[in-house]
């Protein structure tokens, strides 16, 4: 059974949040002279903390209860923040599978955390038993893993088994899952108080300059993330956008489907140029393929001023492309074919 309180830093149990205006005052009608505020002009006043239009709008969308949703600024911030909670800096440690999205090593040396990286295997599986050593270390208290994975593209099997074996928290990243045949393990939070699954409005929901991430967990957690973070940590012209693209669910598939079918027209066309070696399977809106000379294809493209993603120090000769267009793709595929190698 999970002591949520034994994985939380002390201080951060004992710390007394910040209290703004809007914490002490929440409702929408009044003559506001509490905050400071600017009195004129149609985006003069501070913004609801807590989001709860926009967390009932999420709840009703991805059929949790508004209680067990967290909104960061950007994914980025819920990591960040997660490090802060749960790791003491220059003591415990996190651990993730690599290749995977860079911002979690980052986010622990800027929180001086040590983060353990284990391989995936050649299958981009996570290794059961190269992980095991590490689940009863008690400075170990963050597992984070990206399903569907970036930069492979396929999502992760056997989290359960971490779940129910695991003291600590495990964070699943699921920032592609809308594109993915995979459900979400957003509902399992109920049967994991230990579960922290991430999503975000960047990628399917086409909202990445609003930069709007959201945690789905369990409310203890959600009333310890709110404690710490700034207090108005998502703008309300960010919220209210939010609002408006949720609501249009209608233009949302019709987007989703077409960026779907443009991977499979895109995959086809990739699979008969020479030089591509193979194409991973995708569960997400980007394909990652090995190449035979990833550099020299990524510089001849970008002279034709298209920009992919060359991870070739990241897994040799491999390139990741994101589904654009019919347009872009077909730009692409035509610059490809006149690559000279």
């Amino acid at each position: 059974m999970i002591n949520l309180e034994q994985l939380i830093r002390p201080n951060m149990l004992s710390l007394q949040p910040y209290s703004s205006a809007r914490d002490e005052f929440s409702g929408s009608e009044g003559v506001f002279l509490d905050a400071n505020e600017n009195p004129f002009g149609e985006w003069n006043r501070y913004p609801d903390p807590f989001q709860n239009t926009l967390k009932q709008k999420l709840s009703e969308i991805k059929a949790v209860q508004p209680k067990t949703i967290f909104l960061g600024n950007g994914s980025d911030e819920i990591i960040d923040l997660c490090f802060r909670l749960f790791c003491e800096p220059g003591k415990d440690k996190a651990l993730t599978f690599v290749p995977t999205y860079g911002m979690y090593e980052v986010a622990a040396a800027i929180n001086s955390v040590e983060l353990i990286q284990l391989p995936l295997k050649e299958n981009f599986q996570m290794d059961i038993e190269a992980v095991e050593p590490f689940l009863n270390d008690k400075n170990l208290k963050l597992i984070f893993l990206c399903s569907p994975n970036n930069p492979t593209g396929n999502c992760i099997d056997n989290i359960e088994y971490l779940l129910e074996n695991f003291n600590g928290i495990v964070l699943v990243d699921e920032a592609y899952i809308d594109f993915s045949t995979k459900d979400s393990l957003a509902k399992k939070t109920n049967q994991y108080p230990n579960l922290i699954v991430i999503q975000t409005l960047s990628k399917a929901w086409g909202l990445a300059s609003a930069r709007i991430g959201l945690a789905i967990t369990n409310p203890e957690i959600v009333k310890l993330l709110n404690k710490i973070k700034p207090p108005y940590n998502i703008s309300q012209l960010n919220q209210e956008k939010a609002l408006e693209i949720l609501s249009d669910t209608k233009n949302f598939e019709f987007k989703k489907k077409m960026i779907l079918k443009q991977r499979t027209i895109l995959q086809n066309e990739l699979a008969k140029i020479d030089f591509v070696v193979e194409i991973y399977p995708s569960e997400t809106n980007f394909l990652l393929l090995k190449v035979n000379d990833a550099d020299a294809i990524y510089n001849q493209l970008i002279e034709k001023k298209i920009i992919i993603r060359n991870r070739n120090k990241v897994l040799a000769n491999c390139l990741r492309i994101t589904i654009g267009t019919p347009e872009e793709n077909h730009i692409l595929i035509d610059a490809l074919k006149n690559i000279q190698l």
